[in-house]
Protein backbone atom coordinates (compact mmCIF):
# COMPACT_ATOMS: atom_id res chain seq x y z
CA UNK A 1 0.00 0.00 0.00
CA UNK A 2 1.10 3.29 -0.77
CA UNK A 3 1.24 6.17 1.90
CA UNK A 4 1.36 9.69 0.40
CA UNK A 5 2.19 12.87 1.65
CA UNK A 6 3.33 16.24 0.66
CA UNK A 7 6.95 14.56 -0.38
CA UNK A 8 5.42 12.01 -2.68
CA UNK A 9 6.18 12.78 -5.82
CA UNK A 10 3.87 13.32 -9.10
CA UNK A 11 5.30 10.36 -11.01
CA UNK A 12 3.88 8.15 -8.29
CA UNK A 13 0.73 10.29 -8.04
CA UNK A 14 0.10 10.01 -11.79
CA UNK A 15 0.33 6.03 -11.53
CA UNK A 16 -1.78 5.84 -8.42
CA UNK A 17 -4.36 8.35 -9.99
CA UNK A 18 -4.24 6.50 -13.38
CA UNK A 19 -4.68 3.00 -11.30
CA UNK A 20 -7.53 3.75 -9.77
CA UNK A 21 -9.03 5.56 -12.74
CA UNK A 22 -9.58 8.51 -11.24
CA UNK A 23 -7.84 10.43 -13.73
CA UNK A 24 -7.31 9.12 -17.78
CA UNK A 25 -4.02 9.26 -19.93
CA UNK A 26 -4.60 12.60 -21.22
CA UNK A 27 -4.82 14.09 -18.13
CA UNK A 28 -1.33 14.99 -16.08
CA UNK A 29 -0.97 15.96 -12.26
CA UNK A 30 1.07 19.48 -12.22
CA UNK A 31 1.76 20.04 -8.62
CA UNK A 32 -0.30 19.46 -5.26
CA UNK A 33 -0.63 21.69 -2.26
CA UNK A 34 -1.96 21.01 1.50
CA UNK A 35 -5.10 23.14 1.14
CA UNK A 36 -5.12 23.07 4.94
CA UNK A 37 -4.25 22.00 8.46
CA UNK A 38 -5.62 18.50 9.28
CA UNK A 39 -5.86 16.81 12.39
CA UNK A 40 -6.86 13.37 11.34
CA UNK A 41 -5.77 12.48 7.88
CA UNK A 42 -3.12 13.51 5.31
CA UNK A 43 -5.16 16.07 3.10
CA UNK A 44 -3.78 16.89 -0.55
CA UNK A 45 -5.07 19.44 -3.00
CA UNK A 46 -4.26 17.71 -6.61
CA UNK A 47 -3.69 20.15 -9.66
CA UNK A 48 -4.40 18.65 -12.73
CA UNK A 49 -3.82 20.03 -16.45
CA UNK A 50 -8.02 20.12 -16.46
CA UNK A 51 -9.13 20.42 -12.89
CA UNK A 52 -8.51 20.34 -9.36
CA UNK A 53 -9.00 17.44 -6.20
CA UNK A 54 -8.91 16.42 -2.89
CA UNK A 55 -7.56 13.23 -1.83
CA UNK A 56 -7.64 12.35 1.64
CA UNK A 57 -5.69 9.28 3.47
CA UNK A 58 -6.00 7.72 6.93
CA UNK A 59 -3.14 6.47 8.72
CA UNK A 60 -2.57 3.85 11.93
CA UNK A 61 -2.22 7.51 14.53
CA UNK A 62 -3.78 10.95 14.15
CA UNK A 63 -2.24 13.13 11.83
CA UNK A 64 -1.82 16.40 14.06
CA UNK A 65 -0.88 14.01 17.10
CA UNK A 66 1.20 11.17 15.50
CA UNK A 67 1.77 9.60 19.36
CA UNK A 68 -1.96 9.25 19.44
CA UNK A 69 -3.00 5.52 17.22
CA UNK A 70 -6.30 5.74 15.76
CA UNK A 71 -8.25 3.51 13.34
CA UNK A 72 -7.57 3.40 9.79
CA UNK A 73 -11.21 2.49 9.13
CA UNK A 74 -12.00 5.89 9.66
CA UNK A 75 -11.78 6.86 5.92
CA UNK A 76 -14.21 4.32 5.04
CA UNK A 77 -16.82 5.78 7.57
CA UNK A 78 -16.54 8.96 6.02
CA UNK A 79 -16.86 7.80 2.66
CA UNK A 80 -20.32 6.09 4.07
CA UNK A 81 -21.54 9.04 5.75
CA UNK A 82 -21.13 11.10 2.56
CA UNK A 83 -23.40 8.75 0.70
CA UNK A 84 -25.42 8.09 3.27
CA UNK A 85 -26.32 11.94 3.20
CA UNK A 86 -26.88 12.82 -0.39
CA UNK A 87 -30.04 14.30 -1.20
CA UNK A 88 -30.71 17.42 -3.31
CA UNK A 89 -30.42 20.29 -0.57
CA UNK A 90 -27.76 18.63 1.31
CA UNK A 91 -25.30 18.04 -1.95
CA UNK A 92 -24.79 22.01 -1.93
CA UNK A 93 -23.52 21.87 1.29
CA UNK A 94 -21.32 18.97 1.05
CA UNK A 95 -18.30 17.66 -0.99
CA UNK A 96 -18.86 14.82 -3.56
CA UNK A 97 -17.39 11.72 -3.91
CA UNK A 98 -15.00 11.60 -6.86
CA UNK A 99 -13.24 8.36 -5.93
CA UNK A 100 -12.40 5.56 -2.91
CA UNK A 101 -9.76 2.90 -2.74
CA UNK A 102 -11.03 1.42 0.73
CA UNK A 103 -7.64 -1.24 0.72
CA UNK A 104 -5.51 2.12 0.45
CA UNK A 105 -7.46 4.06 2.75
CA UNK A 106 -7.98 6.97 0.02
CA UNK A 107 -10.86 8.94 -0.25
CA UNK A 108 -11.24 11.24 -3.42
CA UNK A 109 -12.94 14.30 -3.40
CA UNK A 110 -14.52 17.44 -4.79
CA UNK A 111 -12.53 20.51 -4.35
CA UNK A 112 -14.73 22.82 -3.16
CA UNK A 113 -11.92 25.87 -3.55
CA UNK A 114 -9.78 27.99 -1.55
CA UNK A 115 -12.54 28.11 1.43
CA UNK A 116 -11.64 28.89 5.11
CA UNK A 117 -13.00 27.26 7.77
CA UNK A 118 -14.80 28.98 10.11
CA UNK A 119 -12.29 29.07 13.25
CA UNK A 120 -11.95 32.65 12.43
CA UNK A 121 -15.39 32.72 15.43
CA UNK A 122 -12.89 32.45 18.20
CA UNK A 123 -11.25 35.69 17.61
CA UNK A 124 -14.12 37.92 16.18
CA UNK A 125 -16.65 37.06 18.40
CA UNK A 126 -19.38 37.12 16.13
CA UNK A 127 -21.72 34.49 15.06
CA UNK A 128 -24.07 35.87 11.82
CA UNK A 129 -27.76 35.08 12.14
CA UNK A 130 -27.83 33.95 8.70
CA UNK A 131 -24.49 31.27 9.46
CA UNK A 132 -26.41 30.22 12.64
CA UNK A 133 -29.90 29.45 10.31
CA UNK A 134 -27.62 27.33 8.21
CA UNK A 135 -25.41 25.25 10.11
CA UNK A 136 -28.58 24.21 12.45
CA UNK A 137 -30.23 23.55 8.98
CA UNK A 138 -27.78 21.64 7.53
CA UNK A 139 -27.49 19.65 10.74
CA UNK A 140 -31.28 19.07 10.52
CA UNK A 141 -31.09 17.57 7.18
CA UNK A 142 -28.25 15.12 8.18
CA UNK A 143 -29.86 13.99 11.75
CA UNK A 144 -32.93 13.40 9.58
CA UNK A 145 -30.90 10.86 7.10
CA UNK A 146 -32.03 7.39 6.80
CA UNK A 147 -29.30 5.07 7.69
CA UNK A 148 -28.68 2.23 6.61
CA UNK A 149 -28.35 -0.94 8.45
CA UNK A 150 -24.48 -1.84 7.48
CA UNK A 151 -23.53 2.02 8.68
CA UNK A 152 -20.54 1.07 11.17
CA UNK A 153 -20.65 1.48 14.46
CA UNK A 154 -17.00 3.66 14.51
CA UNK A 155 -16.57 2.41 17.70
CA UNK A 156 -12.53 2.60 17.94
CA UNK A 157 -13.21 6.34 16.82
CA UNK A 158 -15.51 6.47 19.83
CA UNK A 159 -13.55 5.09 21.82
CA UNK A 160 -10.63 7.44 20.97
CA UNK A 161 -12.74 10.48 21.13
CA UNK A 162 -14.39 9.38 24.79
CA UNK A 163 -10.94 9.18 26.16
CA UNK A 164 -10.34 12.91 24.97
CA UNK A 165 -13.65 14.29 25.98
CA UNK A 166 -15.28 12.46 28.87
CA UNK A 167 -12.07 10.89 30.65
CA UNK A 168 -8.58 12.54 30.34
CA UNK A 169 -9.47 16.01 30.76
CA UNK A 170 -11.02 15.08 33.99
CA UNK A 171 -8.13 13.22 35.99
CA UNK A 172 -6.07 14.93 38.13
CA UNK A 173 -3.04 13.59 37.17
CA UNK A 174 -3.23 13.32 32.98
CA UNK A 175 -0.45 13.99 31.65
CA UNK A 176 -1.48 17.66 30.14
CA UNK A 177 1.05 20.22 31.25
CA UNK A 178 -1.83 23.16 31.44
CA UNK A 179 0.25 25.71 32.33
CA UNK A 180 2.70 25.21 29.13
CA UNK A 181 -0.59 26.28 27.51
CA UNK A 182 -1.09 29.44 29.76
CA UNK A 183 0.07 30.25 33.32
CA UNK A 184 -2.54 29.46 36.04
CA UNK A 185 -4.74 27.06 33.96
CA UNK A 186 -3.46 23.71 35.91
CA UNK A 187 -4.68 25.22 38.96
CA UNK A 188 -7.79 26.61 37.99
CA UNK A 189 -8.59 23.06 36.37
CA UNK A 190 -8.27 21.42 39.45
CA UNK A 191 -11.60 22.27 40.85
CA UNK A 192 -13.43 20.74 38.28
CA UNK A 193 -11.35 18.02 38.57
CA UNK A 194 -12.09 17.19 41.82
CA UNK A 195 -15.83 17.88 41.78
CA UNK A 196 -17.39 14.35 42.20
CA UNK A 197 -20.98 15.02 41.20
CA UNK A 198 -19.81 16.79 38.39
CA UNK A 199 -17.77 13.73 37.18
CA UNK A 200 -20.34 11.41 37.63
CA UNK A 201 -22.81 13.22 34.99
CA UNK A 202 -19.80 13.31 32.80
CA UNK A 203 -19.28 9.63 32.92
CA UNK A 204 -23.16 9.27 32.37
CA UNK A 205 -23.45 10.85 29.12
CA UNK A 206 -19.99 9.77 28.15
CA UNK A 207 -21.58 5.89 28.62
CA UNK A 208 -24.79 7.29 26.54
CA UNK A 209 -21.54 8.38 23.78
CA UNK A 210 -20.57 4.97 23.66
CA UNK A 211 -24.34 3.35 23.34
CA UNK A 212 -26.16 2.50 19.95
CA UNK A 213 -28.28 5.14 19.31
CA UNK A 214 -30.88 5.97 15.73
CA UNK A 215 -29.69 9.10 14.53
CA UNK A 216 -26.75 9.95 11.89
CA UNK A 217 -24.44 12.28 13.93
CA UNK A 218 -21.63 14.03 11.96
CA UNK A 219 -19.85 13.41 15.58
CA UNK A 220 -17.48 16.44 15.16
CA UNK A 221 -19.75 19.45 14.50
CA UNK A 222 -17.32 22.60 15.62
CA UNK A 223 -16.27 25.51 13.17
CA UNK A 224 -13.13 23.18 12.14
CA UNK A 225 -16.05 21.24 10.15
CA UNK A 226 -17.39 24.23 8.66
CA UNK A 227 -15.89 26.20 5.60
CA UNK A 228 -16.95 28.82 3.86
CA UNK A 229 -16.54 30.82 0.57
CA UNK A 230 -18.25 33.53 -0.76
CA UNK A 231 -21.52 32.91 0.82
CA UNK A 232 -21.49 29.26 0.77
CA UNK A 233 -21.24 26.81 3.59
CA UNK A 234 -19.72 23.19 3.53
CA UNK A 235 -19.46 20.57 5.79
CA UNK A 236 -16.64 18.09 6.04
CA UNK A 237 -14.57 16.10 7.56
CA UNK A 238 -17.33 12.84 9.11
CA UNK A 239 -14.40 10.20 10.23
CA UNK A 240 -16.08 10.79 13.68
CA UNK A 241 -19.67 10.21 12.32
CA UNK A 242 -21.75 6.92 13.89
CA UNK A 243 -25.26 6.41 14.61
CA UNK A 244 -26.18 8.05 17.98
CA UNK A 245 -28.34 10.95 19.67
CA UNK A 246 -28.85 14.45 18.44
CA UNK A 247 -28.02 16.11 21.56
CA UNK A 248 -23.91 15.33 21.04
CA UNK A 249 -24.15 17.08 17.49
CA UNK A 250 -26.00 19.95 19.21
CA UNK A 251 -24.16 20.31 22.30
CA UNK A 252 -20.73 20.36 20.38
CA UNK A 253 -22.17 23.34 17.91
CA UNK A 254 -23.60 25.02 20.82
CA UNK A 255 -20.65 24.85 23.20
CA UNK A 256 -18.49 26.13 20.30
CA UNK A 257 -20.41 29.13 19.33
CA UNK A 258 -20.90 29.67 23.51
CA UNK A 259 -16.27 29.63 23.90
CA UNK A 260 -16.50 32.30 21.00
CA UNK A 261 -18.91 34.70 21.92
CA UNK A 262 -19.16 34.14 25.78
CA UNK A 263 -23.26 33.72 25.17
CA UNK A 264 -24.75 30.93 26.88
CA UNK A 265 -28.24 32.37 24.55
CA UNK A 266 -26.94 30.21 21.45
CA UNK A 267 -28.62 27.23 23.27
CA UNK A 268 -32.08 28.85 22.89
CA UNK A 269 -31.56 29.81 19.75
CA UNK A 270 -29.91 26.47 18.26
CA UNK A 271 -32.79 24.42 20.01
CA UNK A 272 -35.68 27.08 18.15
CA UNK A 273 -33.99 26.60 14.86
CA UNK A 274 -33.36 23.35 15.01
CA UNK A 275 -36.00 21.13 13.15
CA UNK A 276 -36.57 18.28 16.04
CA UNK A 277 -37.32 17.84 19.69
CA UNK A 278 -34.27 17.38 21.12
CA UNK A 279 -33.91 17.11 24.86
CA UNK A 280 -32.72 20.42 25.81
CA UNK A 281 -30.71 19.15 29.70
CA UNK A 282 -28.43 16.61 27.49
CA UNK A 283 -27.80 19.82 24.61
CA UNK A 284 -26.52 21.79 27.63
CA UNK A 285 -25.04 18.96 29.24
CA UNK A 286 -23.08 17.73 25.80
CA UNK A 287 -22.16 21.41 25.85
CA UNK A 288 -21.07 22.80 29.00
CA UNK A 289 -19.00 19.26 28.57
CA UNK A 290 -17.56 20.25 25.68
CA UNK A 291 -16.48 23.67 26.80
CA UNK A 292 -14.49 21.88 29.47
CA UNK A 293 -12.79 19.42 27.65
CA UNK A 294 -11.60 22.11 25.05
CA UNK A 295 -9.89 24.62 28.19
CA UNK A 296 -8.54 21.68 30.44
CA UNK A 297 -8.26 18.70 27.98
CA UNK A 298 -5.58 18.13 24.73
CA UNK A 299 -7.56 19.35 21.95
CA UNK A 300 -6.69 22.70 22.44
CA UNK A 301 -8.28 25.96 20.23
CA UNK A 302 -7.23 29.13 18.58
CA UNK A 303 -8.96 30.97 21.55
CA UNK A 304 -6.92 33.61 23.11
CA UNK A 305 -8.83 34.24 26.22
CA UNK A 306 -7.18 35.64 29.89
CA UNK A 307 -7.44 33.27 32.76
CA UNK A 308 -10.17 34.84 34.01
CA UNK A 309 -12.69 34.69 31.07
CA UNK A 310 -11.73 30.82 31.21
CA UNK A 311 -12.86 30.85 34.75
CA UNK A 312 -15.94 32.55 33.41
CA UNK A 313 -16.30 29.57 30.47
CA UNK A 314 -15.61 26.85 33.24
CA UNK A 315 -18.11 27.84 35.78
CA UNK A 316 -20.97 28.85 32.53
CA UNK A 317 -20.22 24.98 31.67
CA UNK A 318 -20.12 23.69 35.42
CA UNK A 319 -23.92 24.97 35.67
CA UNK A 320 -24.85 23.54 32.10
CA UNK A 321 -24.02 19.93 33.43
CA UNK A 322 -25.31 20.32 36.52
CA UNK A 323 -28.57 21.98 35.49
Amino acid sequence: MTYIDSNTSLEILQKLFLDNRWINQEERILSTEKPGEGNMNVVLRIKTSMRSLIVKQSRPFVQKYQQIEAPLARIAVEHQFYQTVQNEILNKNLPSILGYNADAHLLLLEDLGHCEDMTSLYASGKMKEDSLQRLTSILSLIHRSVVPKDFPENMAMRQLNHQHIFVLPFLEDNGFQLDDIQEGLQKLSMSYKKDASLKAIINEVGNKYLSPGNTLLHGDYYPGSWMTESKNIYVIDPEFGFVGFPEFDLGVMAAHIIMATSKASYLNSIHELYDGVPDKKLVAQVAGIEIMRRLIGLAQLPLKRSVEEKRYLLELARKMILS
